[in-house]
């Protein structure tokens, strides 16, 4: 425990995106889940975006939700939190380094032709 509160005390805003994927595998190679196998952690990312959707509709919607069930799900942010957690995890497991490859495909965004 006192090793991952030393990683998070050092996270700072101004930590490249590289330095935070970096920080996500220690904390996940303290944690053990480094060894996860990648169906499970796609799994578990995919539960994490279905989490983010519940907090949407319960805090951003007007769509109805299960009052017994609205305090199930944590804040958007957090999830959101969760949802970028995992997906670096899969980066880490795949070896992809998230800011390149945003770089990289944004590259190419800019000449496709958006319209509304």
């Amino acid at each position: 425990m006192e090793e991952q509160l030393e990683l998070w005390n050092n996270l700072k805003e101004t930590n490249s995106l590289r330095e935070v994927q970096k920080y996500v595998n220690n904390i996940n190679e303290i944690r053990g889940f480094n060894s996860q196998e990648i169906t499970k952690t796609m799994l578990l990312l995919t539960e994490e975006i279905g989490e983010l959707a519940k907090a949407i509709r319960k805090d951003a919607t007007d769509i109805a939700i299960d009052v017994n069930k609205k305090y199930n799900y944590d804040t958007i942010e957090g999830e959101v939190s969760d949802v970028f957690y995992v997906l670096s995890c899969i980066c880490n497991k795949l070896n992809i380094d998230i800011f390149d490859c945003l770089k990289e495909k944004e590259k190419k965004n800019i000449s496709r032709v958006w319209k509304k």
